[in-house]
Parts: structure tokens; C-alpha cells; sequence
């Protein structure tokens, strides 16, 4: 049983007698590993990442590109915004001027209007007054002639006519 346990006991890889095997097989491992790595492996690794570092570079010098265009752009729409606003007021004041144009000139019209109404209003109140004053003194001459007659007053027309119109313009 001695032989048994010390020979099958414990793990192969601590066995001294097969340390010069494992060595000389971890260094072929090593070598080959390292040749792999160093002439498939990294190279590919080192192309991805240029790959990557040229995209990135790339994709920075667009965005930059596309932030001044997205400025410019920015720029030219306050640009437009000003010119539209100014162009709206300027607009807005033409209209506002040819609406008071407008007013003015209708205002105008009906104060000449008003103005000829009124002259054609007093002209009538005129000749109505005229006419009213007229048939006031025919109305008193026919009735102080009346009158006198009824009291058997002589009185030529002429001198009643006098009389009334003293009357009327304010005498005695």
C-alpha cells in the first residue's frame, strides 16, 4: 500500500520528477502564445483601434463642421428675424399712415359737408326769419288799420306803416 499511496497520492503537477517536462512545455506554450498574440491577435486589435481613433477624429471634425453650419444657421434666421420684424413694422406704419390718410381726407369731407349743411341751415333760418318778420309786419300794419278803423281812426297807410315798423325795430 506504500508504494500505491506514494506514487498515486498528491498532484501530478507537483511531481519533481516531471518539473523539466512541465517547464519546457509552459515555455513552447508561452512562445507559441506570444506569437500568436504579437503577429494575429494584437495587429488586429491595433487596426480596430486606429479604425475607431479615425472614426472618433472624424466624427468630432463633422460635429464640428455641423456646429459652426448649425451657428451660421442660427445666425442668418435672427438676421431674418430682425429684417422680418423690421419689415412688419415698417408695414404696420405705412398702413397706419395711409389709414389716417385716409381719415383725414374722410373727415375732411364731412367737416365741408357739415360746414355747407350748416351754411345751407342758416341761410333758410334767414329767410325764414325774413319771411316770418315779413308777414309779423303785414299781419300788425292789417290789424292796426283794423284796430284804428274800429275806434273810427283816420290813418293813411302810409303812417301805419311807419308806425309799426318804429314798433318793430324797438321805438315808441
Amino acid at each position: 500500500m506504500d508504494e500505491t499511496a506514494a506514487s498515486g497520492s498528491g498532484m501530478p503537477q507537483l511531481d519533481i520528477t516531471t518539473f523539466s517536462n512541465q517547464i519546457f512545455w509552459l515555455i513552447v506554450t508561452l512562445v507559441v502564445l506570444y506569437y500568436v498574440m504579437s503577429r494575429v491577435a494584437l495587429p488586429r486589435v491595433a487596426a480596430v483601434l486606429a479604425d475607431r481613433r479615425g472614426t472618433i477624429t472624424s466624427d468630432i471634425a463633422a460635429a464640428e463642421e455641423f456646429k459652426l453650419k448649425a451657428q451660421e444657421a442660427e445666425d442668418a434666421y435672427k438676421t431674418a428675424m430682425v429684417d422680418a420684424r423690421a419689415e412688419a413694422n415698417r408695414i404696420v406704419e405705412a398702413a397706419k399712415a395711409e389709414m389716417q390718410a385716409e381719415l383725414d381726407v374722410q373727415l375732411a369731407k364731412a367737416d365741408a359737408e357739415i360746414a355747407a349743411k350748416s351754411a345751407e341751415s342758416e341761410r333758410r333760418i334767414r329767410e325764414i326769419r325774413d319771411s316770418a318778420l315779413a308777414m309779423v309786419t303785414e299781419v300788425s300794419q292789417d290789424i292796426t288799420a283794423d284796430v284804428l278803423g274800429v275806434f273810427d281812426a283816420k290813418a293813411d297807410q302810409g303812417s301805419v306803416t311807419a308806425a309799426v315798423s318804429a314798433r318793430m325795430k324797438g321805438g315808441a
